[in-house]
């Protein structure tokens, strides 16, 4: 049996959950479906598939009236075509499939970079670069893998997508040369170009801010159709980690707003990505 994906996990920790509020055990959920015991649980671990109609029986009868909550869940449990990131499946980690599946579904995406500008607006040299410094040194072929995977995951602020885009980006990761001078001239060029589209939006916090939250990690939200159903990704050394507890949306949003709030204006932001550029 297959791995579940991020989201499919999302899915059964959301029923379970939804079980949980409502006092029921999953002998009441096995019953209500006419399933055994094993199977709900399984449903709930997300390694067996629950289809939209059984997630709305169970969300009525666990007393759930949050119709767009309940409609968003059972469209994550609508059987869908086969994405793009599944061509790289066998080929790179998992986690970093269900990092593509994730902005794919998402309704707006928020990011907070330190060290590197975000990677969704990554020119091709740039993001090799990046790839490159990572430890312990990866194949060549690796990183054309984790190159190319991470160009087609721009597709999600292409049309039709076009998805809302908001990146903060610390002055220190505009002052980082990943891939030499050029390189890094390139992508701050690329990077003000990006910013000037509608849907993208890019924020500098200046070295100038009086300290920053947080342990300095890259951070991604990724708002879902219900808030329910936002998620936070962070990376780690140890690959992707994903969070969605109510306590942890909390904190990250309260980063974020910490982020807008000492952040230069997009116009501004703009200037001194100039800037910096022309020093390099």
């Amino acid at each position: 049996m297959r791995e579940p994906t991020a989201r499919q996990q999302r899915l059964g920790a959301e029923l379970r959950k939804l079980r949980l509020a409502a006092g029921q055990s999953t002998e009441y959920a096995a019953r209500l479906l006419g399933l055994d015991r094993a199977k709900i649980s399984n449903m709930e671990a997300g390694t067996r598939a629950a289809s939209p109609e059984r997630v709305r029986t169970l969300a009525s009868n666990y007393d759930c009236v949050d119709t767009v909550y309940i409609e968003a869940l059972a469209e994550m449990a609508e059987p869908e075509e086969r994405g793009w990131w599944e061509e790289y499946r066998g080929k790179l980690p998992s986690g970093i499939l269900d990092i593509a599946e994730l902005e794919w579904h998402a309704t707006r995406l928020l990011t907070g970079q330190i060290v590197h500008v975000p990677g969704l607006l990554h020119t091709e040299d740039y993001a090799r670069a990046v790839f490159n410094a990572g430890l312990p040194p990866m194949s060549r072929l690796e990183v054309e893998l984790r190159v190319q995977h991470r160009l087609e995951r721009q597709r999600v602020l292409e049309a039709p997508r076009s998805v809302p885009y908001v990146g903060y980006v610390h002055e220190a990761a505009l002052r980082m040369r990943f891939g030499g001078r050029k390189t890094a001239q390139q992508q701050l060029d690329h990077l003000s170009a990006m910013s000037e589209h509608r849907h993208i939006t890019v924020r500098v916090i200046p070295v100038t801010s009086d300290g920053f939250p947080g342990a300095g990690h890259a951070l991604l939200y990724a708002e879902g159709p219900a808030p329910q159903l936002d998620t936070v990704q962070l990376d780690s050394t140890h690959g992707a980690e994903f969070a969605h507890a109510e306590a942890q949306l909390a904190k990250y949003r309260a980063h974020l707003a910490w982020m807008d709030e000492h952040s230069l204006s997009p116009g501004k932001s703009r200037d001194l990505i100039h800037a910096i550029a022309r020093e390099l």
